[in-house]
């Protein structure tokens, strides 16, 4: 984990600079802009402002993004390209550590991600709730949900070509029909069990109704539970994989 806290000193200032640019952006063209005209026609969306519904979807959305940035690329250059995850395991360190190490770092990056997008969210008049307190660790147990997946079938592939097919066959379609920008229940029916498939779904649910405060129980345990599966799931596979490429 240090050693990418380490890589990550001469990059701070422009990766949060565009983390909180990001958020104000998006939030400012679809949540006020599109959301003035779609408020103006529909009133509400699921009982709220656009601006509200949207915000915390977007908030998912980033950590999504940042997940599976930071669980690619970086997988392939310490295996293929930089090697340091063989220089990883030339010390006491195992396959294990070298897995554990990578969330941990990919844990803080979205602790930064996420934290910066609730106060701009707080700008924006969107947080309702303490409940929105909550939204950073589900933030990470999301991010870990996808991140640990991401991660096992990053260590997979001999080249990144894979990586573009994810980016556009999972990435892109997972941020449009995962109900951060309307209802699922908007969808066709057949792709209602497909949105609720998706370990994104779940993330939205969670913290838009953590950053509105709209908690009931059954919700919110489902999401912890769907997410938490991923997340071991993906831990497992990963160090299947990991080990499978570096220990010969």
């Amino acid at each position: 984990m240090w050693y990418w806290a380490y890589a990550f000193r001469r990059l701070w200032r422009g990766s949060v600079a565009t983390n909180f640019f990001y958020p104000v952006l998006y939030l400012a063209a679809m949540g006020v802009g599109l959301g003035s005209l779609i408020d103006h026609h529909v009133h509400t969306v699921a009982g709220v402002t656009y601006l509200h519904f949207i915000g915390p979807g977007l908030l998912a959305g980033s950590v999504m993004q940042v997940s599976v940035n930071e669980s690619t690329y970086p997988v392939m250059s310490g295996i293929k390209w930089d090697k340091t995850h063989y220089a990883m395991l030339a010390t006491p360190l195992t396959v294990k550590d070298i897995v554990r190490g990578h969330l941990a770092w990919i844990c803080v990056r979205i602790a930064i991600v996420s934290t910066v997008f609730l106060c701009v969210l707080s700008g924006f008049g969107i947080v309702s709730s303490w409940w929105a307190l909550l939204a950073l660790p589900a933030a990470i147990l999301l991010s870990l949900g996808i991140a640990a997946p991401v991660m096992a079938f990053a260590a997979t592939q001999e080249n990144e070509v894979g990586f573009n097919a994810l980016y556009r066959l999972g990435v892109i379609p997972l941020f449009l029909f995962s109900g951060t920008f309307y209802p699922i229940t908007l969808l066709p029916g057949w792709l209602h069990p497909v949105a609720y498939a998706t370990p994104l779904y779940h993330g939205v649910d969670l913290e838009r109704g953590l950053v509105l405060g709209r908690i009931g129980v059954a919700g919110p345990l489902e999401d912890l539970l769907y997410l938490s599966f991923f997340a071991v799931l993906g831990y497992l596979l990963s160090v299947r994989n990991f080990e499978k490429r570096l220990v010969i």
